[in-house]
């Protein structure tokens, strides 16, 4: 298993604390996942960090996931970081608008933490 300075870094991103719990326990074997409430922690850390990914919720308050998903990609620093939106938001509608923005994936919850490792790995490569 690779040490936490070969780790690649995953920024989880959803208002639900247990939600994060349950990321950081399906991931934190192979990844270091850091955490955000909120979407404007996530642009603050996503531009400091840079992780190599960002799971993102769609339904956050203040500003949806679709909003910090726009600023992510408006920001040269942090353009090129993919993004999965992990969600529970069943709408086909928001799964199209996901990929069209240009998402890698799109995985609903509740998480299959095998799913959700295949599409990490599949977006890391």
């Amino acid at each position: 298993m690779p040490d936490a300075r070969t780790k690649p870094i995953i920024l989880a991103v959803d208002d639900a604390p247990e939600n994060l719990d349950v990321v950081k326990a399906a991931l934190g074997d192979e990844y270091v996942v850091r955490a955000a409430i909120n979407g404007k922690i996530a642009l603050k850390i996503a531009e400091k960090q840079l992780p190599d990914l960002i799971l993102l919720d769609i339904m956050m308050p203040e500003m949806s996931g679709f909003e910090v998903f726009r600023r992510l990609k408006a920001n040269k620093r942090t353009a090129g970081i993919p993004v999965v939106f992990l969600t529970g938001e069943k709408h086909h509608s928001s799964e199209s608008m996901a990929f069209d923005m240009g998402a890698e994936d799109y995985v609903m919850k509740p998480i299959n933490p095998t799913k959700l490792r295949a599409c990490i790995k599949d977006a890391l490569s």
